[in-house]
């Protein structure tokens, strides 16, 4: 289902989901907000990778 390549990709958005949780509840509405916006950015790359890769013909070994 994954390979290796989308790992970090969904990292990225989770920790910036979180982040963006956090400072909306703990620091700042605005913070929280900026960080936010990050999300479907990370997201969006991904999947520019992935249609990258894919139209390239790249092997990509599978994840665990």
């Amino acid at each position: 289902m994954f390979h290796k390549i989308d790992y970090p990709f969904l990292l990225g958005a989770f920790v910036s989901f979180v982040a963006s949780v956090s400072l909306w509840f703990l620091v700042s509405h605005d913070a929280g907000l900026f960080v936010g916006i990050w999300v479907p950015s990370i997201l969006a790359l991904w999947v520019g990778v992935r249609v990258v890769i894919l139209s390239a013909g790249i092997k990509t070994t599978k994840g665990p």
